[in-house]
């Protein structure tokens, strides 16, 4: 047994190395069969031909002639394409009486070869009708008509008095076709000079009619030169790419004019089998020894003739130059025309040197522009900062202008993210192919500098999950641009309001980012270095990763709370349905004005109503009146957004209602600290309520909200007021990352 097998492996050994290798032939095979050369991809025996279609192989008989199908004698084989064969000639004989006396007709298959247009259909004979009929996917005939009751005039044209002829139009597809003569029926006798018809296909320009000779026997020729076409597969040479046959040295593809499949041809200045890699490939023509009449030099002295690798040139000596209207060598003219070149290389070379000190000066200025406004806008305030000992954590990158622009396609309109009333934001890549999102930001007056520089600087050292990371800064622009990390999945707004994304949010899904979000602000308000109040806390503001992790965006509004004190009196900013009615009427900002905010975006998640709608009632237009109202009439269960009420869920679903009311309570000081807040929502997802809602609910639910009336009245969700860091980024962009 284990002697078979080893029989076995050494027989599929012997018959891998005897087949193509890199898809070249092996060195043992035939390259001739009496006056025919066989050139691959054409071959007579396994291993030495296209592999890929038996139409390739060929047959060598005893007598030294070569045959395609066993049936057709070839007689050339061309690298472009062409297969030069001898078909027989079919003929239909008749007696005086016009009865058949004897025919013989042919049918030929053509494999995936094919008719060229370079061969004709022939039909001689009086009162002849013959067609050329081939057959594949479509059967496909055309015929041609000869009519005549006495000889032609001698050497006459075949032009339908006793010959016609008609080009050959084949499907590309056709296996195989014939020819059949014939005579019509019932004509006056033309047996005395022409007893039979005969249908052919020949090459264009080998059959030539003469009426006294062909009429009678045709000459005695039985065979007639005709142009198969034959091409590599059925794809182009752009479908095939790197895996056609052709060689891989000084070669070339083109795709075949049969309609499919491709054929390979050396390059110009070269010759050899294209179809070859070896040394019968595409090899370099010395144009100047060879004795082809084609690829031979046309300079007018052969001793000025230089080869090159792909052709040649005519060198003339010193103090001569090549006129290439003939070819030859003339003695330089060195009269006016140099002085004219002189002038204009003069003139050209002062042109450059005046371009060469514009674009210096102009890069110059450039220079001096950007370190102007890196000046102005703090870069070097910013620098000293993040070299001093006083920013440990501090990790911004400031990034160049230059950079900026490159990473943006040049601030290209296909690289903007989203565009608000307070600026633009791209995304960018890095050179390391990092995507970040980069926002145009705006300082009011020199004044805030140092303001903005210390904002920047603490933003940066915020290291938290759910918290946009600020990366970097370019200061060399006029308008200051914030680098951002990029989040791709939009944000809460569009997930709650869009339709853009998928299914709506689950309920575990909005609890669990509602307690990022509270976790994030507690974090702010709490736990940073100095604490920091968002003051813009809103949906569009809440972006989501590809995991629906929420990330806190836009501190373009925010504040740093120094450590000594509890409130800042501000100008007003912040977006209407967001913010805080205290804050509103007083200024005075404190972190309560987020814990109002915060409740807002928990209400959302609870319905998916928007902040403010004014398709609702005049006394529900802002969602916290929307959900009071419910609250007091007993009818929760109709506001709440019915995609996420289950029989399981509806305690926790009160809970949260009850703890966004506690947040959105008119004065800040009935307000619960973000802390407290993250508290009870992370408590809601680790068990359920284990206390009925109580309804008694505090009557200044409704008393407290006797402000926010005031705002349902100010338009929808866009932003107001000024301060320093607004300008830095306060844009309210829907998908700003």
């Amino acid at each position: 047994m284990k002697v078979k097998r080893l029989i076995l492996v050494a027989v599929f050994f012997y018959l891998a190395c005897t087949e193509l290798v890199n898809g070249q032939p092996r060195k043992d095979c035939q390259t001739r069969c009496g006056n025919v050369t066989i050139e691959y991809p054409f071959g007579t025996s396994r291993g030495c031909y296209y592999a890929d279609d038996p139409s390739f192989s060929l047959t060598c008989n005893d007598t030294e002639k070569l045959f395609f199908r066993n049936n057709i004698e070839v007689i050339n084989i061309s690298h472009s394409g062409e297969l030069r064969v001898m078909t027989n000639t079919s003929y239909a004989c008749y007696d005086s009486k016009g009865n058949p006396n004897g025919s013989r007709y042919y049918n030929y298959r053509l494999g995936s070869l094919s008719l060229s247009h370079k061969n004709k259909f022939n039909v001689v004979g009086c009162n002849a009708l013959a067609l050329l009929s081939t057959f594949g996917p479509q059967n496909y005939s055309t015929g041609c008509l000869s009519a005549c009751n006495f000889p032609p005039v001698a050497n006459g044209d075949c032009k339908g008095a006793g010959c016609c002829r008609t080009d050959v139009s084949d499907p590309y597809d056709s296996y195989s076709f014939q020819t059949r003569p014939s005579r019509l029926a019932n004509m006056t006798s033309v047996y005395d000079f022409n007893p039979c018809t005969y249908a052919f296909l020949a090459e264009n320009g080998t059959f030539h009619f003469d009426a006294l000779e062909d009429l009678k026997n045709l000459r005695n020729v039985t065979k007639f030169p005709v142009l198969l076409d034959w091409s590599i597969g059925n794809q182009t040479c752009e479908q095939v790419g790197n895996r056609s046959i052709c060689g891989m040295f000084n070669s070339t593809c083109f795709n075949s004019n049969r309609g499919t499949g491709y054929n390979c041809k050396c390059l110009e200045g070269f010759e050899g089998n294209p179809y070859l890699s070896n040394e019968h490939g595409c090899k370099d023509i010395n144009e100047c020894t060879t004795n082809s009449t084609i690829h031979k030099h046309n300079c007018s002295d052969p001793s000025t003739c230089r080869d090159k690798v792909g052709g040649f040139d005519c060198k003339c000596k010193s103090g001569y130059r090549l006129d290439t209207t003939n070819m030859s060598c003339k003695r330089k003219d060195f009269g006016w025309a140099t002085i004219l070149l002189g002038t204009i290389i003069g003139f050209l070379s002062l042109l450059l040197l005046i371009s060469c000190v514009q674009q210096r000066m102009k890069q110059r200025k450039t220079a001096e522009l950007r370190q102007k406004f890196f000046q102005q806008n703090g870069g070097g305030m910013l620098v000293q900062r993040l070299s001093g000992p006083g920013t440990p954590n501090a990790n911004v990158k400031i990034f160049t202008e230059e950079g900026m622009k490159t990473s943006t396609n040049g601030y290209d309109q296909s690289r903007i993210l989203g565009q608000g009333g307070q600026g633009t934001v791209y995304k960018g890549i890095l050179p390391d192919n990092s995507i970040v999102a980069i926002k145009k930001a705006r300082l009011g007056d020199n004044s805030q500098v140092e303001q903005f520089i210390n904002e920047v600087l603490v933003l940066s050292q915020i290291n938290h999950r759910n918290v946009v990371k600020l990366l970097g800064c370019c200061l060399e622009t006029e308008v200051p641009l914030l680098v951002y990390e990029f989040i791709n999945s939009g944000t809460l707004f569009d997930h709650l309001h869009g339709s853009l994304f998928g299914p709506s949010l689950t309920w575990e899904q909005r609890l669990r980012i509602a307690v990022e979000i509270a976790g994030t602000l507690a974090y702010l308000h709490s736990s940073a270095s100095i604490p920091i109040i968002h003051r813009d806390v809103k949906t569009a503001n809440i972006l989501l990763d590809e995991n629906l992790t929420a990330k806190v965006a836009d501190f373009g509004a925010s504040r740093l709370i120094p450590m000594d004190k509890e409130q800042l009196t501000t100008m007003v900013q912040g977006t209407i349905g967001y913010l805080d009615p205290e804050y509103y009427h007083t200024g005075l900002l404190n972190e309560k004005s987020d814990v109002y905010s915060f409740g807002v975006v928990v209400m959302e998640l609870l319905t998916g109503q928007k902040a403010l709608c004014f398709e609702r009632p005049q006394q529900s237009k802002h969602l916290v009146n929307y959900i009071a109202s419910a609250m007091k009439e007993n009818r929760l269960h109709e506001v709440i957004d019915e995609k996420v009420i289950n029989e399981n869920n509806w305690r926790e679903i009160e809970e949260a209602v009850r703890v966004a009311m506690e947040c959105t309570r008119v004065t800040g000081e009935e307000r619960p600290l973000m802390k407290g807040v993250a508290a009870k929502l992370e408590g809601l997802t680790v068990t359920k309520a284990k206390h009925q809602w109580s309804d008694q609910y505090p009557g200044e639910v409704t008393e407290n909200l006797v402000g926010v009336g005031i705002l349902s009245e100010q338009g929808d969700t866009s932003s107001t007021g000024y301060d320093s860091i607004k300008n830095v980024a306060s844009m309210h962009v829907a998908a700003g990352r």
